[in-house]
């Protein structure tokens, strides 16, 4: 979708949005290819057990029409939603395709959720269907009753009772009524906004939101997509991240923009994410572009020489989520021999800021410019663009193909999200004078001490530089004399013991790299940080502990 150049302005001034009036999702990643070139490699999937599946576009096709089929056979209908309870896995590529294929809305939900965490999404969105493994239709049984409109749960690994369909639980079995259904189906005429997924998305306060988004949000993603990985694709290109494909950030930044190019996924559930590991499959299949995490990075980071023993050779790496520093940006320079991209968005409206490294010089500590496409810009409380150096709120202006419809059954809450035309983050940042946008923090993580407004992103990244410690978090706590105070939260590399002279040490480290007024004056030790299911630190659960 980006037009060919070598620097950001002439991408940027060239480019065009092409959002056909009748658009689907599931013909866009599979058919189209299937139909231009079936046997193109789509999915290298390593299962858990070592094996390794390999998928052509035309079987995607072919096994998303039969799901489909099976579906339809069991009540659902256009604009049902159906919930994908499930990791990584070829099942759940095919199931969102074929979700999108009969016109149906796909749920994506992570297999960590709990039993109350997956009835209030199933009971919110009023989900028809369920795609899920043992695990996850064991979870589900424990609420079946108090979800009156769930009618069908599918599992992919369980043995088929004696009728070939069903399963002793009184689920149904993915794999043999797949394999039963027919591979011819038509799929239904979608328009670009038409409901295709709901995300949901917690916030600080209150329960889950559901985002709503249409079909048009796989090409709303297109320009940063590419933006974050250099110009991605390019010849030889094959991708894979160890981020869920239940977060918007494996779905929407990797699988599906990844197939609407035609390039090759690889897929592997890790059982619990290994840096060392993770190095090994990169060299494995071969991988050229990599979403990696902040968290994930700072765990590979921990791996000592890693090309020594594995033969990766990388292309792009983008991570998004939490803002990277110039510790970890020196680091993936040295580790990977390509810059890492920062990215920058949300559930609501997501890839709408990128760095790029053949398109303009990376600044440390600071996320990109708006990727083609988007008007983005850091406004204050009256909806008005704010000059260079002042902060304000990051917002994007409507209409914009990646913003979702609304917050499903939410029209509240969807109208609280704008002011005038401007969707807002909830996120504060500055613009610089090259158009740079700086992300400062989340509105209630920004620290304000001494008159100093304070994020915790660059903190954080100062703290991890110290050789003691492996991971850090910052909050502001209460003090009667500066308002607040910083404190930070650390997990200290194995072998290392907590005591007055690491405490100030650490202190020392930040006092003399950042600024007096930004050293935590408070420290305390964990095992681990609060992290959401996408590897956000949750920063309201180490404020609730101060």
């Amino acid at each position: 979708m980006l037009p060919t150049g070598d620097r950001y302005e002439t991408v940027r001034d060239h480019f065009v949005w092409r959002v056909p009036a009748r658009y689907n999702i599931g013909v866009d990643v599979c058919d189209r290819w299937a139909n231009a070139d079936p046997q193109r490699l789509a999915l290298i999937h390593k299962r858990r057990d070592g094996g390794v599946e390999e998928y052509r576009f035309a079987d995607i096709r072919a096994l998303s029409n039969r799901f489909a089929n099976v579906l339809a056979t069991h009540g659902v209908e256009r604009g049902d939603r159906v919930g994908v309870l499930l990791p990584q896995a070829p099942e759940t590529a095919i199931s969102h395709i074929a979700v999108y294929k009969m016109g149906g809305v796909a749920v994506p939900l992570f297999a960590l959720f709990g039993v109350e965490a997956l009835e209030y999404r199933l009971a919110n969105c009023g989900a028809r269907a369920v795609v899920t493994d043992t695990v996850g239709a064991a979870k589900i049984a424990e609420i079946r009753h108090r979800l009156p409109d769930l009618r069908a749960v599918f599992v992919i690994d369980a043995e088929a009772d004696a009728d070939g369909g069903g399963t002793a639980d009184g689920c149904l079995d993915w794999h043999g009524l797949t394999d039963a259904a027919a591979d011819d189906f038509t799929p239904v005429d979608t328009a670009a906004d038409d409901p295709a997924i709901i995300i949901y998305t917690s916030g600080t306060t209150g329960q889950p939101k559901g985002a709503l988004h249409a079909h048009r949000v796989l090409l709303g993603h297109l320009p940063g997509v590419e933006m974050s990985h250099d110009l991605f694709p390019q010849p030889g290109d094959r991708i894979w991240t160890p981020a869920d494909w239940a977060w918007i950030g494996g779905l929407l930044d990797v699988l599906l923009p990844a197939w609407h190019h035609g390039v090759t996924v690889v897929s592997h559930r890790f059982e619990k994410f290994d840096g060392e590991q993770a190095f090994r499959l990169l060299a494995e299949f071969q991988v050229r572009n990599s979403f990696l995490p902040p968290t994930a990075l700072k765990m590979m980071r921990s791996v000592v020489d890693p090309a020594s023993r594995h033969a990766y050779r990388l292309r792009s790496v983008a991570s998004g989520g939490e803002t990277l520093g110039s510790e970890l940006l020196d680091w993936g320079r040295q580790t990977f021999s390509v810059t890492i991209n920062e990215f920058y968005g949300q559930t609501e409206c997501n890839m709408l800021v990128s760095s790029a490294a053949t398109l303009m010089p990376s600044k440390p500590g600071i996320m990109g410019r708006p990727a083609p496409g988007h008007d983005v810009a850091v406004i204050n409380e009256r909806g008005e663009r704010l000059p260079p150096g002042a902060l304000g709120l990051i917002a994007v202006r409507r209409p914009d193909p990646v913003m979702f419809l609304g917050y499903w059954n939410n029209p509240t809450a969807t109208a609280a999200k704008f002011i005038g035309d401007w969707l807002v983050t909830g996120d504060q940042g500055e613009l610089d004078a090259d158009g740079y946008i700086r992300f400062v923090g989340r509105d209630d993580d920004v620290i304000t001490s001494a008159g100093y407004r304070i994020g915790p992103g660059e903190i954080e990244d100062c703290l991890i530089g110290h050789p003691a410690v492996r991971m850090a978090a910052v909050v502001g706590v209460p003090d009667p004399l500066r308002t607040e105070i910083v404190k930070a939260f650390v997990v200290l590399q194995d072998g290392v013991t907590a005591d007055d002279a690491l405490v100030a040490s650490i202190k020392e480290h930040v006092k003399t790299r950042l600024a007096a007024h930004e050293y935590p004056r408070a420290i305390a030790f964990l095992d681990s940080l609060p992290m959401t299911t996408t590897g956000k630190i949750i920063r309201r659960e180490l404020r609730d502990r101060t």
